[in-house]
Protein backbone atom coordinates (compact mmCIF):
# COMPACT_ATOMS: atom_id res chain seq x y z
CA UNK A 1 0.00 0.00 0.00
CA UNK A 2 1.20 3.16 -1.03
CA UNK A 3 2.33 6.44 1.45
CA UNK A 4 -0.44 8.62 -0.44
CA UNK A 5 -3.97 8.93 1.28
CA UNK A 6 -7.66 9.61 -0.63
CA UNK A 7 -8.32 13.14 -0.24
CA UNK A 8 -9.08 14.82 -3.52
CA UNK A 9 -11.97 13.95 -5.37
CA UNK A 10 -13.19 14.85 -9.02
CA UNK A 11 -16.95 14.10 -9.14
CA UNK A 12 -18.91 14.35 -12.66
CA UNK A 13 -22.57 14.63 -12.20
CA UNK A 14 -25.27 16.04 -14.23
CA UNK A 15 -28.02 16.22 -12.49
CA UNK A 16 -27.90 18.68 -9.59
CA UNK A 17 -30.00 16.78 -6.71
CA UNK A 18 -27.55 13.55 -6.93
CA UNK A 19 -24.62 16.56 -7.19
CA UNK A 20 -25.88 17.78 -3.95
CA UNK A 21 -26.36 14.66 -2.05
CA UNK A 22 -23.25 13.32 -3.32
CA UNK A 23 -21.45 16.64 -2.34
CA UNK A 24 -23.06 16.24 1.33
CA UNK A 25 -21.94 12.52 1.96
CA UNK A 26 -18.65 12.76 0.34
CA UNK A 27 -17.25 16.27 2.11
CA UNK A 28 -19.24 16.00 5.21
CA UNK A 29 -19.45 12.21 5.87
CA UNK A 30 -16.67 11.40 3.76
CA UNK A 31 -14.51 14.45 4.45
CA UNK A 32 -12.88 14.85 1.09
CA UNK A 33 -12.36 17.17 -0.95
CA UNK A 34 -14.34 17.37 -3.77
CA UNK A 35 -14.46 19.53 -7.21
CA UNK A 36 -17.68 18.66 -8.30
CA UNK A 37 -18.13 19.59 -12.42
CA UNK A 38 -21.81 18.96 -14.26
CA UNK A 39 -20.43 18.07 -17.42
CA UNK A 40 -16.91 16.69 -19.04
CA UNK A 41 -15.70 19.69 -20.55
CA UNK A 42 -15.86 21.15 -16.93
CA UNK A 43 -13.68 18.38 -15.38
CA UNK A 44 -11.66 18.58 -18.45
CA UNK A 45 -11.70 22.31 -17.81
CA UNK A 46 -11.08 21.68 -14.12
CA UNK A 47 -8.20 19.49 -14.31
CA UNK A 48 -6.23 22.14 -16.89
CA UNK A 49 -7.10 24.99 -13.92
CA UNK A 50 -4.89 22.65 -12.07
CA UNK A 51 -7.08 20.09 -9.55
CA UNK A 52 -5.00 17.35 -9.21
CA UNK A 53 -7.79 14.31 -8.06
CA UNK A 54 -6.68 11.25 -6.42
CA UNK A 55 -9.75 9.67 -8.15
CA UNK A 56 -12.25 10.41 -10.49
CA UNK A 57 -15.56 9.67 -9.82
CA UNK A 58 -18.00 9.95 -13.28
CA UNK A 59 -21.51 9.57 -13.88
CA UNK A 60 -21.72 7.25 -16.76
CA UNK A 61 -25.30 8.62 -18.93
CA UNK A 62 -24.66 12.54 -19.44
CA UNK A 63 -25.61 14.94 -22.10
CA UNK A 64 -22.85 15.51 -24.89
CA UNK A 65 -20.00 13.45 -23.09
CA UNK A 66 -20.63 11.23 -21.55
CA UNK A 67 -18.52 9.33 -18.54
CA UNK A 68 -16.45 6.88 -20.94
CA UNK A 69 -15.63 9.40 -23.64
CA UNK A 70 -15.23 11.46 -20.48
CA UNK A 71 -12.76 9.47 -19.15
CA UNK A 72 -10.70 8.76 -22.13
CA UNK A 73 -10.37 12.80 -22.68
CA UNK A 74 -9.16 12.81 -18.88
CA UNK A 75 -6.86 10.31 -20.02
CA UNK A 76 -5.10 12.70 -22.44
CA UNK A 77 -4.16 14.96 -19.73
CA UNK A 78 -0.69 14.02 -17.56
CA UNK A 79 -2.64 15.32 -14.20
CA UNK A 80 -5.09 12.30 -14.60
CA UNK A 81 -3.49 9.62 -17.13
CA UNK A 82 -3.01 7.13 -14.03
CA UNK A 83 -5.97 8.28 -11.38
CA UNK A 84 -8.26 5.73 -10.52
CA UNK A 85 -11.53 5.95 -11.59
CA UNK A 86 -14.97 5.16 -10.34
CA UNK A 87 -17.89 4.63 -12.57
CA UNK A 88 -21.76 5.77 -11.23
CA UNK A 89 -24.78 4.55 -12.90
CA UNK A 90 -27.94 2.68 -13.53
CA UNK A 91 -26.64 0.19 -15.65
CA UNK A 92 -25.17 -2.07 -13.55
CA UNK A 93 -25.56 -5.43 -15.49
CA UNK A 94 -22.69 -7.40 -15.56
CA UNK A 95 -21.70 -7.00 -19.39
CA UNK A 96 -21.95 -2.97 -18.13
CA UNK A 97 -19.71 -3.40 -15.74
CA UNK A 98 -17.40 -5.69 -17.39
CA UNK A 99 -17.48 -3.00 -20.32
CA UNK A 100 -16.67 -0.30 -17.33
CA UNK A 101 -13.62 -2.49 -16.10
CA UNK A 102 -11.96 -2.78 -19.68
CA UNK A 103 -12.08 1.40 -19.56
CA UNK A 104 -9.57 1.24 -16.63
CA UNK A 105 -12.27 1.35 -13.93
CA UNK A 106 -11.48 0.09 -10.40
CA UNK A 107 -15.14 -0.28 -9.74
CA UNK A 108 -18.87 0.75 -10.42
CA UNK A 109 -21.37 2.00 -7.36
CA UNK A 110 -25.05 1.80 -8.03
CA UNK A 111 -27.20 4.55 -8.70
CA UNK A 112 -29.02 5.17 -6.35
CA UNK A 113 -26.65 4.84 -4.15
CA UNK A 114 -26.68 4.90 -0.14
CA UNK A 115 -25.57 8.44 1.02
CA UNK A 116 -23.96 7.44 4.29
CA UNK A 117 -22.44 4.79 2.26
CA UNK A 118 -21.10 6.43 -0.25
CA UNK A 119 -17.63 7.45 0.85
CA UNK A 120 -17.15 4.09 2.39
CA UNK A 121 -17.42 2.29 -0.98
CA UNK A 122 -14.92 5.06 -2.35
CA UNK A 123 -12.01 5.21 -0.22
CA UNK A 124 -12.75 0.88 -0.05
CA UNK A 125 -12.53 0.59 -3.87
CA UNK A 126 -9.65 3.21 -3.91
CA UNK A 127 -7.49 1.55 -1.37
CA UNK A 128 -7.64 -2.15 -3.35
CA UNK A 129 -5.33 -0.18 -5.72
CA UNK A 130 -3.28 1.95 -3.89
Amino acid sequence: MSEKSLSNILYVEDDLDIQAVAQIALEVVGGFTLKTCSSGAEAIAAIEQGFVPDLLLLDVMMPNMDGPTTLAELRKLPATLQTPVIFMTAKVQSSEQDYYFTLGAIGVIAKPFDPMALAGQARALWEKVS
